[in-house]
């Protein structure tokens, strides 16, 4: 898996973005017209990063984003992420003589896209949050196992070569201008240059499928459906990049002018609008307030289990409903389901509407830490769990989740 992420970031992944200049002719959107089409479709060069100057789009961004009927990426980010942690290091905690979790540490916890200073999704997720937030069709040009056979069947590289060739500090900073500037035949010429270190490494990753994503595309165009995909700017330039590609196969393909005002467009608002996901279980009668969609997924014994994960921060959501179990207390449910660090304890609150809850801090692997919070209603409970990066777990974000979640 940690190769995985290494050659999935191969140039979006980033910890320190450098200044963005102000430049209308930035080569990362693209409209898609011709061979008939009666709607524009288009082509956005993205980078897989969560920093806050990234997410300054342009006008035509937006745009794009409402007036298209799909939303295009090169793989289900969220379905790919399921059961995986993107935080590079957990947080510093200790423990007052009361058991109370504090840290002597102010600095935002590491992630494989930034950091917690930067937005809680990284620029792809935030897309895919959007698409699945308004309702939109979501189409993934290559299966999450499609990109595991690609690092475990066809490229043989070393975790060492690539650290030292591919991701040492002089690359980020380049190709990380080179992005914020948008151009993309640079993008394509570096990439080039890097990938050299592994004979056959451009052709695997970048211009095989490069082919294989413009194929797909090609099919959903035929359909006269209209689309905004995002694919890594990486894909975009060059001899073997996508849009030298859809020209080929007759399609019209022209740079967007990037610019951004000042004032939110009337589409920016609307897009930034979709930022609330209401799930309700219809069985237990659970409802929770998230920021997006979470993974729905059934497990043994009739457990159902969401799970929402702020990709960019690190930060996971996780509740757990599961059919009460009549030979157990309350108390002793809590007991199994907190385990709590030495020291600490278990906190039973009776609310002001007369539920009975449970909260405590919880230690379990691999997540580390964790608050936990568990309701009941006569026929269900749910165990309610969070966890993040060092700023998250001492901040009230946990204890503002769990007011966010309730038994009908």
């Amino acid at each position: 898996m940690k190769y995985f992420l290494l050659l999935f970031s191969l140039f979006n992944l980033a910890y320190h973005l450098y200044g963005q200049a102000n430049n209308a002719e930035k080569e990362l959107l693209w409209e898609i017209s011709g061979n008939g089409l009666k709607q524009k479709s288009y082509l956005f060069g993205s980078l897989h990063s969560n920093d806050k100057r990234l997410f300054q789009l342009g006008d035509s961004v937006y745009t794009a984003l409402v007036q298209t009927q799909k939303v295009i990426l090169e793989t289900d980010i969220f379905g790919l992420f399921n059961e995986l942690d993107t935080r590079t290091n957990l947080p510093s905690t200790l423990y007052d003589k009361n058991g109370n979790p504090y840290t002597a540490q102010v600095e935002a916890g590491k992630t494989f896209y930034g950091d917690e200073d930067g937005m809680p999704q990284f620029l792809d997720a935030y897309f895919q949050m959007y698409c699945l937030n308004a309702g939109k069709p979501f189409i993934q040009l290559e299966s999450v196992q499609e990109q595991y056979d690609l690092l475990t069947d066809e490229l043989k590289l070393s975790e060492r070569q690539f650290i030292d060739n591919a991701l040492n500090d002089f690359t980020h900073e380049h190709l990380l201008d080179l992005y914020l500037k948008g151009e993309l035949m640079a993008i394509d010429k570096f990439m080039k240059a890097n990938m050299s270190i592994q004979p056959g490494m451009y052709d695997e990753l970048i211009s095989k499928r490069n082919n294989s994503m413009t194929q797909k595309l090609d099919s959903i165009l035929r359909t006269k459906t209209s689309f905004f995909c995002a694919v890594g700017a990486g894909h975009l330039g060059g001899s073997t990049g996508i849009i030298n590609l859809l020209r080929s196969k007759g399609y019209k393909v022209r740079m967007v002018t990037w610019t951004h005002s000042e004032k939110p467009s009337k589409d920016e608002l609307l897009v930034k609008s979709f930022k609330d996901y209401v799930f309700k279980d219809e069985k237990s009668g659970l409802i929770a307030q998230l920021p997006s969609k979470p993974m729905i997924l059934s497990e043994e014994g009739n457990v159902t289990r969401i799970v929402y994960r702020e990709l960019g921060q690190g930060n996971t959501y996780e509740i757990s409903i599961i059919p009460m179990d009549t030979s157990l207390s309350p108390d002793e449910i809590a007991a199994i389901y907190i385990a709590t660090p030495p020291n600490t304890r278990i906190k039973k609150m009776l609310e002001d509407d007369g539920r009975l809850v449970f909260e405590g801090l919880s230690n379990t692997y691999p997540e580390g830490l964790n608050f936990v919070q568990i309701q009941f209603n006569p026929t269900y409970f749910a165990v309610i769990k969070t966890y993040g990066g060092n700023k998250f777990m001492h901040s009230n974000r946990p204890s503002q989740f769990f007011l966010r979640v309730w038994f009908e």
